[in-house]
């Protein structure tokens, strides 16, 4: 996994003037890509001889730029309206800032290990961030004014350690998955824990409230899915790796159609399920991934609006997005299970975004070849390129209504750029 790597530099303010300094001054080089250089490679390097990769690090469209982590920037998140974000990173801290400025609005500390997930609750008024601490703690924004002043408001323990957060799509009901098997849901503000769901075999590597609010859908590194009644702790129905039709080798990424009637699940080996969520039964294997590939994201377009007669056809199929580690991201149309259109990066796909209507058929992605991508998702045509990371891009978010996005980069920078 690309979190894993930890790079030793990581970059800040000023690059764009790095060559007006004078080469008299310059102590120790660097690569652009953030690692000394070693001794036998310097003998390679003439005087002014422009590094391999200097015309592709250097690049950078993005507009706004948060360098404030110390570390890898693991997750980051964009509030539903207003114009910040926070993030989470390896330097076991959270940040609330703001995506026009740049500027730190509030540091969230209180973690004694790497921040890996953040939060807004749906009416963005509160914020979640989730460590490998274990711990999930919540802040609450002051006043009515404005949104740049936030304040500490309780503290959640019970996982081992938190592998993913969501919030409930309409009320303050906040959902995780841990590590040790285990997936919480704690109503707030007063931090009261609601359900513990046991069942799972493995770490919960995915999970999501169903957009109507009404379900949760979890899955695991052993190749469970698990559909709930947030009410009750016994499932609805359990897929395991003992169907043979279901074998995933370990499901890595999960998604939910907007009518909340399936599920599609990308698999540690390639391989994806469409789940019926009305019948609890596999109803399509979409095979275009490399076998071997993770499946590290899955997420729903709308190509056209449903009017009022294609509504069951809406309910019954829909667009998905699937990308993995083979560096395609692959566009299905379920009514028929085929393949549209493959959208393709230079390395590893780690996260995908759909815009909300009017322009539900773009979508971006992340990936760790350094760069994020619009997509036209009709056609599968590129629209736009974004660029400024020196390292993979480990997470993304769409902010003011998909007009802009945010990044959360190996590097220890997030970065902004207009989505179209």
């Amino acid at each position: 996994m690309a979190s894993e790597r930890v790079e030793d530099e990581h970059f800040e303010e000023g690059e764009e003037n790095d060559e007006f300094i004078d080469p008299n001054d310059v102590l120790i080089e660097v690569a652009e890509d953030g690692d000394m250089f070693m001794d036998e490679d310097d003998e390679g390097l003439v005087d002014g001889e422009e590094h391999p990769d200097e015309s592709i690090v250097y690049e950078d469209n993005s507009t706004q730029h948060f360098p404030n982590h110390k570390g890898s920037v693991f997750a980051v998140s964009a509030h539903p309206t207003a114009p910040i974000a926070a993030s989470g990173g390896e330097d076991d801290l959270g940040y609330i800032w703001d995506f026009t400025t740049g500027d730190e609005l509030v540091k969230l500390t209180g973690h004694s290990d790497s921040v890996t997930s953040t939060a807004f609750s749906a009416d963005g008024e509160l914020v979640a961030t989730g460590g490998m601490d274990g711990k999930v703690r919540i802040w609450r924004r002051v006043g009515k004014d404005d949104w740049r002043t936030w304040e500490f408001l309780t503290e959640l323990t019970g996982p081992d350690e938190v592998m993913w957060l969501r919030w409930h799509p309409k009320g303050n009901v906040l959902l995780a998955g841990s590590n040790d098997t285990t997936v919480w849901l704690w109503q707030l503000p007063s931090g009261n824990t609601m359900q513990v769901f046991a069942g799972h075999m493995g770490p919960v590597t995915c999970g999501d409230f169903t957009p109507d609010g009404k379900r949760i859908v979890t899955a695991d590194g052993e190749g469970t899915l698990i559909y709930w009644d947030p009410r009750s702790p016994t499932p609805v129905f359990k897929l395991s790796p003992s169907d043979a039709r279901f074998a995933l080798d370990g499901i890595t990424s999960l998604a939910i159609n907007p009518s909340s009637t399936l599920a599609v699940v990308g698999g540690a080996s390639g391989g994806v399920r469409v789940v019926s969520l009305s019948k609890g039964d596999v109803v399509g294997a979409l095979a275009g991934h490399s076998e071997g590939e993770s499946v590290e994201a899955v997420d729903f377009v709308e190509l056209a609006t449903p009017g009022p007669l294609s509504a069951t056809a809406a309910a019954s199929s829909g667009v998905v997005v699937t990308g993995a580690t083979d560096g395609k991201a692959h566009i299905w149309d379920l009514s028929t299970m085929r393949l549209r259109a493959t959208l393709e990066h230079g390395d590893a796909v780690t996260s995908l975004h759909h815009l909300p209507p009017p322009k539900a058929h773009l979508i971006v992605s992340a990936s760790v070849d350094n760069a994020l991508r619009t997509w036209d998702a009709r056609t599968g045509t590129l629209v736009r390129e974004h660029k400024g990371h020196h390292g993979p891009i480990l997470g993304a978010a769409l902010g003011l209504g998909g007009g802009v996005v945010v990044s959360a980069g190996d590097d220890g920078v997030c970065l902004v750029w207009p989505t179209e």
